[in-house]
């Protein structure tokens, strides 16, 4: 095991490298997520409205960062019933090249990133 000044040496070694690393993905991690928000239709705009960057001290309290918390429904629950829709099949919205769909509800599928991530449009794959 190591000293004091061991660790303090490797902890400033391993900052640097984590930093090197952020700086050379920043420009890779940036058009991701400008893929993204043109995937899902989202614009600065909603990001501000948002709330924008939200801490981790802050998100732990108020659920997941960039999103607000969410509200109590104000519909009263009977015990044992469940709405007649929860759990239907939904019809596709989009179907992909080789026969994929999606409903659009719910993460979209990795086959539709891949496209999308390729230059495709959202739109062009709609039913």
């Amino acid at each position: 095991m190591g000293n004091l000044i061991e660790i303090q040496s490797q902890i400033e070694k391993l900052q640097k490298q984590a930093a090197e690393i952020k700086s050379r993905e920043f420009g890779k991690t940036v058009k991701q997520i400008l893929v993204m928000m043109d995937a899902y239709g989202i614009t600065l705009r909603d990001l501000q409205q948002a709330g924008g960057r939200v801490s981790r001290k802050t998100a732990s309290k108020k659920g997941k960062p960039g999103r607000p918390a969410a509200k109590k429904s104000s519909i009263k629950k009977t015990a044992g019933k469940t709405p007649a829709t929860k759990g239907a099949k939904l019809a596709p919205k989009y179907r992909g090249p080789k026969g994929e769909t999606w409903s659009g509800r719910g993460s979209m599928p990795r086959w539709m990133a891949e496209l999308v991530a390729a230059g495709k449009s959202r739109e062009s794959f709609a039913v």
